[in-house]
Order: structure tokens, then C-alpha cells, then sequence
């Protein structure tokens, strides 16, 4: 039994392992797992530069900016060996890359430089061999070979970079926990925990796995885990989240979850599946990049045909056909959407938002429409104190104090409702003797020597008692159930309760609405409870008694008007979930697997809703950007790369063009990264 819990508890490092194999955008040598491929390119990049060193050297254009003269017998054979190394050993994972893209028939970048480098590579070859009379480019291979893994180096690390929060959520786990036996604790790796087993959990460390709290209180920080910021108070049969960081006070956590059960395997799963999910835009991009190749070889072809043809000689010629393939490279179109999609994926899941479905996500920027549930979603799902109403010189606090102190000795949802509302204001309870209910009407009892009764209307009917002012029938016409507070038989009081709506929500509803979204609610309550709810936030439109198996249908007659979410808790309202465009599930907790749902808000506030928006519309945005850099730089640097401007004296060679190539992949990878500012 424990090597079986031990080998699901090693799932966190399987987890990370398969984030660390993913395969950036065709950049690295096939089969080979990503980090390595990165210290792979760094290694061919340093011994190629210090290669290159004698090459440029031994090179007369180079020689002759310097104005030195190096000259022996046999230093063009020399020459030759030193960039045969650099382009056998440098040029390695392009020439492995060129085979790979055409077998699968998707000629791309590595495509691009394999050619300009092995043209360049050939044709300086001939002429040191005397096959050709012109002058060769060594020393312009070897810079291009340097410049070319440098910026897949650079590029790589950015890919790494991205996707980094995986290990950062891994690596939120300890790796031991303090088991409780025989009245004392062993310390034991995490991975040998099974359901059942119960932990101590000290101030300031982090809880060991999923769990719930069995002995003590305490706080503790989940931000890392849900983005919730504040601390969370924590008491016997409340649960609690492995990595959370325990606060003030030591518990006992009843182990309910290990290994791949856990929230935060399933958080790294979801976050490791919506990073390697295709993407609308992505596809577009590749199809991109694929044109731009094909465009890229013809264009070199042409280029050299026509400047030979003008009599500029085979090596201008070659050189200028070279330039025009490494410029093309499409590095930064085939890195433009991936790197955002990694970085926004990870945004998300360090706010608690889990994407299930990329698509879905993506679509979440068009959207014009969201459908709120009102229970548990807009209100906290239950009874609290919303109006106040005091009679004969009596004032609020006294109102909620008197009622406070006769309530808190029943277990009624409307009691619980009122002495909550005595805390928040920081009220004590009176001294009470003599508590009673009264069946069916409320409770009685004496506080501080006078008779309390807290009763509901039929109770005043029955003895005759004016039910105070008109405030009270307004109250009730909202749907709000109100209770009277006599003191020795005469009216001091009215509470109204109702489901209290989360401060969150209003702010959510602003948010939504700056941005162009209309918000509208789905109740299965009474039209007068929705009437108020829809007035205290603002809401556009509201539907009211609508049933579980309802709520479905209303998302299709409001999808006949707008492109909509609905935003819900994924229990009853798994249909209207799925029915929707995008199906947001809100509150989940520790629950990240709701089927119905396309993204999963672990916190129970809607203003996440709006914040998932307002991602997905700047994660488009930034995709827009780079797709633009990506390709509107080729309009402009092919032309040049081909000689437009030869007249004019301005002429790239094939190592500026690296340069150039490789800046703009480097700046779609910064613009990524901005995402999250």
C-alpha cells in the first residue's frame, strides 16, 4: 500500500518532467528533451564563436578592415577545416532540422537556414578548391551559424521561461510532513501519506497534501494556489490545500487527497494540457509560416538568377540569395502565438482561473453577453441581515443586539442570519434566561429583565400589533423575509433577510459593463427576489423562476441575441454550462475538474469572471501584435535582403540579416512576456 501511495505521490515530479519535455515550435533537434536541447545550442554556439575567431582572422575582407596581412602556406586549407567544424558541429540541429521538415512535407525554418548556410558553405568550399575563380564567404557563414544559435538559445530560454510556473507549482510542496501516531509524530516523506493518515501542521509551514482540519485553528495563505490574497480562516472540518502556507496556529489535517487527487496535480495537468492546445490563431501562423518559406526559396532563387544574369558575379549572386533565406527565417511568426499562449495560460493559473478549454478561452473575447446564476454566485448562498428597521427610540445596534441575544440559542437559518450580523458589527450578546420557541412563529426569552420575542408577521396578526410603517411592506414586496423584535409586547424592530448579495458582485457587474459585456441573472427564485437582486447590482436583464432543467433553454434564447457566457457553481447548472459559448464555472474550490465547465474559477468571486475576459481580450491583442512584427518586418527586409536598394549602397550581408531576423524573434518574445504587466 505504500509503494502504491508513494509512486501516485511521485506524480508531481512526472508532471514536471512532461512540462519540461514540450516541444517548442520546431526550434530544437527532434527527440530531444527541451532543457537539453538548450544547453545543447549553448555548447554549439560557444565553440563555434571561438571557432570563428580564426576564421575571421584568416579572411581577407576581414584582414583587409583591419589592415593586417596573415598569409601561409596552406591557410586557405586551413580556412577551409575551421569552417567545415563550425558548419558540421554549429550547423548540426539545422541540417537535422532540414531532414525532419521535409519528411513530414512542412518545409519551415530550419528549412531556410540549412539552405543558406550549406549554399554559402559549398560555394566557398569551390572556391578555396579552385573550382570557381570568386571570392568566398567563410567568415560570413560562421558569424551567420554563430548569430543563428545564439537566437535559438535566446529564444528557447524564453519558451523555458514561460512555461516555468509548472515548476514553480511543483516545487510548491514540501516534501515531508510530520505524521501523527501513537499520541506523538513521525516525520515522513510526503509520498507515503495515505487517505486517512493525519498530519501536524506547524505555524509557517505549508500544508503537506489535501486535506481537512480535524484539530485547531489557524489562517492560511492560498495566493500561490488561487490568487485569493488574504488569508483564509481555518477550523475543524474545513478544508485545506496542499502547498497553502499554514499562519498563527498549529492543526491537525485529516488527509483526504495524495498524488494525482490533489488540487494542485490536477491544476499543473490542466495548466501543462491548455499549454501544448492548438489555437485558432496558432494555426493560422503556421500556414504563414509555410507560404513565407515557400516565398522565401523562390525569391532567393529568383534573386540569384537575376543578379547573375546581371553580371554581378556567382558569389554576389549567392551571397544575396543566402541573405533573402536567412532573413524570411519565419522564427518570430512560428514563436508569436505559443509564447503567448504559455504565458497567458500561466497568468491564469496563478490567479485561479484553470482553462479546460483553450478554445474556449480564446472565444472569450468576443463575448457580448454574461448569465450570472444568482445562488452562490452574485449572493453568498445565505441568510444575512440586509435592512434594519428601529421603532420608539430604539436604534439599529439596539435592534440587532436584543434579536442577536434571543437568536443565537436557535439553529434556524434566519437565526444563524441575525447573530452574524450582530458580529460584523462588533454587537455582544445581553444576558438571556427563560429561552423558548415558539412553534411555528419564533423564539422568546428575557434579556437584560425585559420580555424579548423574536416573531415573524403571523405572530403580530395574531395579537393584533400594527406591523409598523409602510418600510415593511416595501421590504416584503422585494422578497425579503421579515421578523419583528417586541420587547415586553411592543414593537421596537423589524429585520428584513434575505440571500446576502457579495460586495464582489457589484464591482463585477461595473467591470463587465465598461468593457461592453451586458450582465443579465438566472434565478430559480421568485420574480420579486430577482427584481431586487437585479436593482441592487444594476443588471440589464434578470430571469426569474426558472427551473434546473430550464436554465438551458434560457442560454439558447439568449444566444439568439448575443455570444454569451454563463458563469455558475457547475452543479445544477452543468446544462446551461455547456450550452453556453463559454461554460464558467465559479467557487469551485478544490474541485478544478468540473466537466461542464471551459474554464474553472477557484474563488467564489465574480469579479474573476470579468478579469478572465479581460485576459483573453489582451492575450488576442498580444498575439495580433507579434503575428503583426512577425510578418510586416519580411515586407520590408526581404526586399532589402534581395538588393533593392544595391544602387543606393546599401547592401545586407547574410550575417545582418541574422541579426535582423534574430531581433525580431527576440522582440516577440519581450512583447510575450509583457502580457504580464
Amino acid at each position: 500500500m505504500d509503494h502504491e501511495h508513494g509512486e501516485t505521490g511521485r506524480q508531481y515530479e512526472t508532471q514536471l518532467e512532461e512540462a519540461s519535455r514540450q516541444e517548442p515550435p520546431r526550434t530544437h533537434r527532434p527527440g530531444k528533451p527541451h532543457h537539453h536541447a538548450l544547453e545543447d545550442f549553448r555548447r554549439r554556439f560557444i565553440v563555434s564563436s571561438i571557432l570563428t575567431i580564426p576564421i575571421l582572422l584568416l579572411s581577407e575582407p576581414i584582414q583587409a578592415l583591419l589592415g593586417i596581412t596573415i598569409v601561409f602556406p596552406g591557410s586557405d586549407y586551413v580556412l577551409l577545416a575551421l569552417a567545415t567544424v563550425v558548419y558540421l558541429y554549429g550547423g548540426w540541429p539545422f541540417l537535422v532540422g532540414i531532414v525532419s521538415e521535409l519528411r513530414e512535407r512542412r518545409p519551415g525554418m530550419m528549412t531556410l537556414i540549412a539552405v543558406a548556410i550549406t549554399v554559402a558553405y559549398v560555394y566557398s568550399s569551390a572556391v578555396v578548391l579552385g573550382i570557381v575563380g570568386e571570392e568566398g564567404f567563410f567568415w560570413e557563414l560562421a558569424t551567420l551559424i554563430d548569430i543563428m544559435l545564439l537566437g535559438h538559445w535566446v529564444e528557447m530560454r524564453s519558451v523555458l521561461g514561460a512555461s516555468r510556473a509548472l515548476e514553480e507549482l511543483v516545487r510548491v510542496m514540501p516534501s515531508e510532513a510530520h505524521r501523527v501516531r501513537d499520541g506523538g509524530t513521525e516525520d515522513v516523506p510526503v509520498d507515503r501519506l495515505v487517505p486517512g493518515d493525519r498530519v501536524l501542521v506547524r505555524p509557517g509551514e505549508k500544508v503537506p497534501v489535501d486535506g481537512a482540519v480535524i484539530e485547531g485553528t489557524t489562517s492560511v495563505n492560498e495566493a500561490m494556489l488561487t490568487g485569493e490574497s488574504m488569508p483564509v480562516e481555518k477550523g475543524p472540518g474545513d478544508e485545506v490545500i496542499g502547498g497553502a502556507i499554514n499562519g498563527e496556529g498549529s492543526v491537525v489535517v485529516e488527509v483526504k487527497k495524495t498524488g494525482a487527487e490533489t488540487y494542485l496535480a490536477q491544476v499543473i495537468d490542466l495548466v501543462r494540457k491548455a499549454q501544448e492546445s492548438r489555437s485558432r490563431t496558432q494555426d493560422l501562423a503556421d500556414r504563414a509560416a509555410f507560404f513565407l518559406v515557400v516565398i522565401a526559396l523562390s525569391v532567393g532563387a529568383a534573386t540569384f538568377a537575376g543578379w547573375f544574369a546581371l553580371g554581378q558575379g556567382i558569389g554576389f549572386a549567392v551571397e544575396r540569395a543566402a541573405t533573402v533565406m536567412v532573413i524570411a527565417c519565419p522564427h518570430a511568426l512560428g514563436l508569436a502565438v505559443p509564447l503567448v499562449i504559455a504565458v497567458s495560460t500561466a497568468i491564469a493559473a496563478q490567479s485561479g482561473f484553470l482553462i479546460r478549454d483553450r478554445s474556449a478561452f480564446e472565444r472569450a473575447r468576443d463575448l457580448q453577453a454574461v448569465v450570472f446564476d444568482k445562488t452562490g454566485t452574485l449572493t453568498t448562498g445565505r441568510f444575512g441581515v440586509t435592512d434594519v428597521l428601529a421603532f420608539g427610540g430604539a436604534t439599529e445596534n439596539d435592534v440587532i443586539q436584543a434579536a442577536a441575544t434571543v437568536e443565537a440559542h436557535s439553529e434556524h437559518p434566519i437565526a444563524r442570519g441575525v447573530v452574524r450580523s450582530a458580529e460584523e458589527r462588533g454587537l455582544s450578546l445581553l444576558p438571556l434566561e427563560n429561552f423558548r420557541a415558539i412553534p411555528g412563529k419564533g423564539v422568546e426569552g428575557t434579556a437584560a429583565g425585559r420580555a424579548v420575542r423574536v416573531v415573524g408577521p403571523g405572530y403580530l396578526a395574531e395579537k393584533g400589533i400594527a406591523a409598523g410603517d409602510g418600510q415593511v411592506e416595501t421590504l416584503q414586496r422585494q422578497g425579503k423575509t421579515v421578523v419583528f423584535l417586541l420587547e415586553d409586547e411592543r414593537l421596537t424592530g423589524a429585520l428584513a433577510l434575505a440571500d446576502i448579495i457579495r460586495p464582489e458582485s457589484r464591482e463585477a457587474i461595473e467591470r463587465l459593463r465598461e468593457m461592453g459585456v451586458r450582465c443579465m441573472m438566472l434565478t430559480g427564485d421568485n420574480r420579486d427576489v430577482a427584481a431586487w437582486v437585479a436593482g441592487e447590482l444594476g443588471l440589464d436583464e434578470f430571469f426569474a423562476g426558472v427551473l434546473p432543467h430550464e436554465k438551458a433553454a434560457k442560454i439558447r434564447e439568449v444566444q439568439e441575441r448575443y455570444r454569451v457566457a454563463m458563469v455558475g457553481d457547475g452543479i445544477n447548472d452543468a446544462p446551461a454550462l455547456v450550452e453556453a459559448d463559454v461554460g464558467i464555472a465559479i467557487g469551485a474550490g478544490t474541485d478544478v475538474a468540473v466537466e461542464s465547465a471551459d474554464i474553472v474559477l477557484v474563488r467564489s468571486d465574480p469579479r474573476d469572471a470579468a478579469a478572465v475576459i479581460g485576459l483573453a481580450r489582451k492575450t488576442y491583442r498580444k498575439m495580433l501584435e507579434n503575428l503583426f512584427w512577425a510578418t510586416g518586418y519580411n515586407a520590408v527586409a526581404i526586399p532589402l535582403a534581395a538588393g533593392v536598394l544595391f544602387g543606393a549602397g546599401i547592401v545586407l550581408t547574410p550575417a545582418v540579416g541574422a541579426v535582423l531576423m534574430s531581433a525580431s524573434t527576440v522582440i516577440v518574445a519581450i512583447n510575450a512576456r509583457l502580457l504580464r504587466l
